[in-house]
């Protein structure tokens, strides 16, 4: 079974546990995903399985979308509704106010990863630390928000379309946003409705792919869509499955390319150079 396959995470799931689950209905360990989401979001989780995983690489960096709601006057020790209430305040500001706010925010900015996540310091994951009360200073990291769409549903709670970045926290902005309301503010919900090439209309969910996830596999080369296409056969497809770089007249310098043969079989992600096909990674069956 080789294949992508774009899971609705249930709220509760690790991404690990959405994994774990897969390995057996699938009956099969060769899984792995991109991009965790924290076990009270839900959404647009790509998993791949068999061959597919090869492709892993080139999907951790892709943008995120996301549905979030915003609770103000509200701060938590996980800066989301599941943690321990740190404080409450009245919520004075304005929906203007909010939008003002929000749009501050749009660009590269700057974030310090929460205590409850699972960046590894020493060796440890941050929210083991958090958990046994240790908080320890956290380097900030730069990421982009692409826009955040704000869309009032009470004077204290507001969805938020944010358009990311990887390694972009939901939680982090949350909280960013309420302090510079000066009401503070905690994520209340989580949904992400794209992860790069994939979106919330192609997830399915445990019950929907039942006893047959091969129905509902993507091909690995969904993810490539965004490259050119090309079409090799003979003694170039043979210097293609040794790994030897294929003449070809066609490419330029630099680009990348979506590789097949006379049958359509995806071979190998490439790049063009000094008119041949170098291989970035090869997907086909290893026989």
């Amino acid at each position: 079974m080789n294949g992508i396959l774009i899971m609705d995470k249930p709220q509760g799931f690790t991404s690990h546990d959405v994994v774990a689950k897969l390995r057996g209905i699938c009956k099969t360990r060769r899984i792995g995903h991109t991009g965790t989401l924290d076990p009270m979001a839900t959404g647009v989780l790509p998993v791949f399985i068999g061959r597919a995983t090869r492709a892993c690489e080139f999907a951790t960096g892709d943008d995120k979308t996301y549905l979030a709601h915003i609770r103000l006057g509200v701060t938590t020790d996980t800066q989301d509704i599941t943690g321990e209430t740190l404080s409450t305040s009245p919520v004075t500001c304005t929906e203007e106010d909010v939008r003002a706010v929000c749009a501050s925010f749009v660009g590269e900015i700057s974030q310090i990863p929460p205590m409850y996540s699972a960046i590894k310091i020493g060796g440890k994951k941050l929210y083991e630390l958090a958990r046994d009360g240790i908080e320890i200073e956290r380097a900030p990291r730069n990421v982009t928000i692409h826009s955040i769409e704000v869309s009032p549903i009470s004077n204290e709670e507001y969805a938020l379309t944010v358009h990311c970045s990887k390694g972009t926290y939901i939680r982090t902005l949350c909280a960013d946003i309420g302090e510079k309301l000066s009401c503070g503010a905690c994520l209340s919900s989580l949904r992400r409705t794209q992860a790069g090439a994939y979106t919330i209309e192609q997830v399915h969910t445990f019950e929907q792919i039942g006893e047959n996830p091969e129905a509902f596999l993507l091909p690995v080369d969904s993810l490539f869509l965004q490259h050119p296409a090309i079409k090799i056969s003979g003694k170039s497809e043979q210097k293609c499955r040794n790994g030897a770089p294929v003449p070809c007249s066609e490419v330029q310098d630099g680009t990348l390319y979506r590789v097949y043969n006379e049958n359509g079989e995806f071979l190998m992600l490439a790049r063009g150079e000094n008119r041949t096909l170098r291989t970035v990674k090869s997907f086909f069956e290893v026989s």
